[in-house]
């Protein structure tokens, strides 16, 4: 079992910047991926970058590529998303994810989930 907790939401103003943070603890994998996810009001979750064991990335490029960065820690276990130059549109609950396979942009394709945070960006 992987236990995820989300950090660092909140409230910010259009232009702005914020740096979501994913604590895990629980079962440890050789190969494994994170994701972040988000999902705004009246619409599906959406997939917004992932990174795995050994460092690639993949973003959604129409909404994020350019303005977030996904990182990670592995000795503290920890998935970080900084956002810049944020939008109304990125409004919505962000979710970390953990998968103990390859990547994924699938919402479908990951095991555990954390609570979920929400960000809004004002205008």
């Amino acid at each position: 079992q992987v236990q995820l907790v989300e950090s660092g939401g909140g409230l910010v103003q259009a232009g702005g910047s914020l740096r979501l943070s994913c604590a895990a603890s629980g079962s440890t994998f050789s190969s494994y991926n994170w994701g972040w996810f988000r999902q705004a009001p009246g619409k599906e979750r959406a997939f917004v970058a992932s990174i795995s064991w050994n460092g690639g990335t993949e973003y959604d490029a129409d909404s994020v590529k350019g303005r977030f960065t996904i990182s990670r820690n592995n000795g503290k276990n920890t998935v970080y998303l900084q956002m810049n130059s944020l939008k109304p549109e990125d409004t919505a609950v962000y979710y970390c994810a953990f998968r103990d396979m390859g990547s994924s942009d699938s919402y479908n394709d990951y095991d555990y989930w954390g609570q979920g945070i929400q960000v809004t960006v004002s205008t």
